[in-house]
């Protein structure tokens, strides 16, 4: 009986001592990233940026499995703003692949400096990270089949006859019964819901884990529209086989501009970070990589950069 005891004793100190191993760990982490990311990548010669693999032009892995994209080649040009700030002769960058479910905690938790998937700066998200100047004119836009329902298509694209509300009355009927995906944990999503509930449609939302797998849905008929930010759209549509039998309309359905997430903790950095950013903006290489990864910027984007800019 004695030995028992003894034994069922050992067995609950072992788990105790487990679990605060693993709260230690992640209080490190936190301690960690709230000390000071400057500090730190000085005494490491290291920094820490995180990406998403499926976001491409913007953040994305290229055939070779390395990060690519036009966040990307801005993410690299600060570090090498940041090695020459902090006096480095090297400075290593790490890159780590995050998702849309954990990419927040990964900035929390001190597993990157900087979030290089740019994503909305939106005033919830805020609570969770801190965000960089603005670095791309978004916005939300919709996928479909070129062969969808004519009337579905017109009521998205906002073609309507003048007399019809949008989204309302008659045009609104060929919304419902519809499926619409987004990808899980953007606002895409969100502002999906909000509508659906707002405008009382009875359609299915179906979000999914990455634009790829949303724009198969679409082309395999078990989703009839994929909303996401509209770069991305357009290139998955370039990109996929089947292309060809896809749209994305010309139609913005927000306004979303895209930034970098660092620690809220950490206003050194975040300065450090803006800084940078529109040093790249006011020497033309932050345009010459847009060029490069999107396209010829318009007047509405160059005015966009000239905006961004923080003057000194």
């Amino acid at each position: 009986m004695q030995l028992a005891r003894l034994l069922n004793l050992s067995r609950r100190l072992i788990v105790v001592s487990a679990q605060l191993s693993v709260t230690l760990l992640l209080q490190a982490n936190v301690l960690q990233a709230a000390s000071g990311t400057l500090d730190r990548v000085r005494h490491t010669g290291t920094l820490k940026l995180g990406y998403y693999s499926d976001a491409r032009p913007l953040s994305y892995q290229d055939e070779g499995g390395k990060p690519a994209g036009y966040a990307i080649a801005i993410c690299q040009e600060m570090a090498n703003d940041l090695k020459s700030e902090l006096g480095l002769s090297t400075l290593g960058v790490e890159f780590v692949v995050v998702t849309t479910a954990d990419r927040f905690n990964a900035v929390q938790q001190g597993k990157v400096d900087l979030l290089c998937g740019p994503s909305v700066a939106s005033l919830d998200r805020r609570r969770e990270v801190s965000y960089s100047i603005p670095i791309f004119p978004a916005g939300l836009a919709a996928l479909m089949r070129v062969d969808v329902p004519a009337q579905v298509r017109e009521v998205l694209s906002g073609q309507q006859a003048p007399y019809r509300p949008l989204w309302r009355g008659s045009m609104g009927l060929a919304l419902q019964k519809r499926t619409f995906s987004a990808v899980t944990g953007t606002t895409s999503l969100n502002w999906l819901n909000s509508k659906i509930n707002q405008l009382k449609i009875d359609a299915r939302v179906l979000p999914v884990d990455s634009h790829g797998e949303g724009v198969q849905k679409v082309l395999d008929r078990s989703s009839d529209v994929l909303f996401g930010e509209r770069s991305i759209l357009l290139d998955a549509k370039k990109r996929s086989p089947s292309g060809g039998d896809l749209i994305v309309l010309d139609r913005f359905f927000t306004y979303e501009p895209l930034a970098l997430a660092l620690s809220r903790e950490d206003e050194d950095f975040r300065l450090f970070v803006d800084r940078s950013l529109s040093k790249l903006i006011r020497s033309g290489t932050t345009q010459s990589l847009y060029r490069n990864f999107i396209g010829e910027p318009d007047e509405n984007t160059l005015t966009f950069f000239r905006l961004s800019t923080v003057p000194e």
